[in-house]
């Protein structure tokens, strides 16, 4: 599999599929929000797979509803289908900046009992677009 690097004003990102400016320019706020000028998809990784708590017990991580593979489809906890989060199996992910917001907002209230911090929401959106 080849590796894009992509440049955003110092902020490098490492991702398996074709640079999208709109994907781009969400991740480029979130830096700036953070006062950051790079994420880690370790970090992401790490916060994606991880058990919280603050949020509803059942949903303690966000795996509890998009799994692990993020390759493949998750589910809500009322059976709803969630297509995947990984960018190269759902190229369209990720472009919207209202839908990000508010997927951000809704989840990790759910996950953690609070909103993710800009740096958070950088580090997962930069895991998943590694994916």
């Amino acid at each position: 599999m080849k590796i894009l690097f992509i440049a955003l004003s110092g902020l490098i990102v490492a991702q398996p599929t074709a640079a999208n400016p709109a994907r781009d320019a969400i991740l480029k706020s979130f830096a700036s929000e953070a006062g950051v000028s790079s994420f880690s998809a370790a970090a992401g990784k790490e916060f994606f797979q991880g058990t919280h708590q603050g949020g509803k017990p059942e949903s303690p991580s966000c795996t509890s509803c998009h799994t692990k593979n993020l390759r493949n489809q998750g589910r809500t906890r009322v059976g709803k289908v969630i297509e995947p989060m990984a960018v190269s199996a759902n190229p369209n992910r990720f472009t919207d900046p209202e839908k990000v917001a508010k997927w951000f907002r809704r989840n990790c209230n759910t996950v953690l009992g609070r909103e993710c911090s800009a740096a958070e929401k950088g580090n997962i959106l930069t895991y998943l677009m590694s994916q």
